[in-house]
């Protein structure tokens, strides 16, 4: 599923994947070893074992597949050189809900996002509410829980 659309990511996203991508090939290796142990143990059409490190072995090579394609597709944008006064990607905007609660979240990439640490996916509905907005203006944001509505109070590009 390759696509030459850009993906957006901040410099620690895109540290991450290369990491993962390292370790990933850096696996290689001890799957084939696997594979070639399991298939000293004969009859490889009831050999559950090599069964077993065959498929780990497709998996490992479609995660390093996907992992080159974002890579060799990836923006990596640094918050700190932005400004201005709407929500793009990287923003950090702070908010209040319904209740006048306030909530902060930073929009990232979508291997990048955690929301409990307050990073979410600008693809997300609220990300997607958010880019183009600007201080003061309302969004509505349709969730499984029902509609929420967040008023946009602080835009920062930390």
């Amino acid at each position: 599923m390759a696509s030459a659309d850009k993906v957006p990511m901040l410099a620690e996203g895109f540290a991450k994947l290369t990491d993962e991508l390292k370790r990933l090939k850096n696996e290689r290796p001890e799957i084939v070893e696997a594979i070639e142990a399991a298939r000293a143990h004969g009859d490889l059409s009831e050999n559950a074992e090599y069964h077993a490190a065959k498929e780990h072995q497709g998996h490992v090579e479609a995660s390093i597949a996907d992992i080159e394609d974002r890579l060799s597709r990836a923006l990596v944008i640094d918050p700190t050189t932005l400004s201005g006064d709407k929500v793009v990607f990287g923003a950090t905007v702070t908010l209040t809900d319904e209740d006048g609660k306030k909530v902060k979240y930073q929009l990232v990439g979508q291997t990048e996002a955690d929301a409990k640490d307050g990073r979410i996916s600008y693809n997300s509905p609220l990300g997607r509410a958010l880019i183009g907005r600007e201080k003061g203006e309302e969004v509505e944001v349709s969730a499984p829980s029902g509609d929420r509505y967040y008023g946009i109070k602080k835009i920062e590009f930390i």
